[in-house]
């Protein structure tokens, strides 16, 4: 492909994607025992994926928000409503009332290559006159949020610039395609930004859609992967599942016999070796049945029934 063709595969996937990329205002109201409230703007992105007003955003962006606006780049503004959010993946949906609006076309995630060509997307900065475009590649897939407080894991890495104000807004291919929703940049880092892949936020976005939360299992265990150093320390082999770190009192591990110091080995019939792995499985079953879970303890093993029960709301502190 010579520089020419590449420039106008650029310009294209820009004209694509650039009508759908919709700027979010959120105002929210702060208050404080030294002051009288006042209200605070902030500004993020979105991605229109459905012609009838539904949008794609971070939670950050619209969370706690009192009044949300939505301006699209032909100049249409509207006011967006919140139909749900889940802070843990960092998505949210949006709606306005509107029938034809500029529609993204989403694309495959799980395609993607390291070192393939990307573009963010987005209201960098505020910046007036349109979204800003930043070119970059897929630097690694599958990275967890460095410095998060919760599990926040399987994001796209890139080096496209990702500045404040992008947040929300759409990654896409070369054909124009979105392919994850940029969610966050290291500020001490320098070509280091995260998106969700579409993948996921499809999923989560669907469920959103139908109840307005996602609705989790949770068996009540603080893991810790069984890495080379931490697996001496226990006398167990290497990667062989997970050590149960914590039990939290009274609940479903609590009620099945678990134990710190436990070792998970399997979720049903799926093997675990990372907390990944164990999310993953237990997110096939849904909550309000027993899951059949197989452990090893002090060199015997051994398996107990585990109630799933719905995971309780957790704050999570936004990047």
């Amino acid at each position: 492909m010579t520089a020419g063709e590449l420039e106008s595969r650029i310009a294209a996937a820009v004209d694509a994607i650039a009508p759908a990329v919709a700027v979010v205002e959120s105002l929210r109201v702060r208050r404080s025992r030294m002051r009288p409230p006042f209200a605070m703007p902030s500004e993020g992105s979105a991605v229109v994926i459905d012609p009838t007003g539904l949008l794609v955003t971070n939670h950050h962006v619209v969370d706690g928000a009192t009044r949300i606006g939505v301006r699209l780049g032909d100049g249409r503004e509207f006011v967006g409503e919140v139909v749900g959010g889940d802070a843990v993946t960092d998505v949210a949906v949006v709606s306005v009332e509107a029938s034809d609006l500029p529609t993204a076309r989403l694309g495959r995630s799980d395609a993607l290559r390291v070192g393939q060509l990307v573009l963010a997307v987005g209201n960098a900065l505020g910046l007036p006159g349109g979204p800003t475009v930043s070119l970059g590649v897929v630097s690694a897939l599958g990275r967890p949020l460095p410095g998060a407080d919760f599990i926040f894991e399987g994001l796209i890495q890139t080096d496209a610039a990702i500045n404040p104000g992008n947040s929300g807004g759409p990654l896409v291919d070369l054909d124009g395609a979105v392919v994850g929703i940029n969610a966050a940049m290291v500020p001490f880092a320098q070509g280091v930004g995260f998106a969700i892949p579409i993948d996921a936020v499809r999923r989560v976005a669907g469920e959103l859609r139908h109840r307005g939360r996602i609705v989790r299992p949770w068996i009540g265990v603080t893991v810790a992967e069984l890495r080379p150093e931490i697996a001496r320390q226990h006398g167990v082999a290497p990667h062989s599942g997970l050590l149960v770190a914590e039990v939290v009192p009274r609940s479903p591990a609590h009620r099945a016999g678990l134990r710190p110091g436990d070792v998970i080995t399997r979720v049903g019939p799926f093997e675990v070796r990372s907390v990944r792995e164990l999310l993953g499985s237990l997110s096939g079953f849904p909550v309000g049945t027993d899951v059949q879970l197989a452990y090893a303890r002090k060199g015997a093993s051994g398996v107990t029934s585990v109630p799933l029960q719905e995971r309780p709301e957790v704050e999570v502190v936004a990047p």
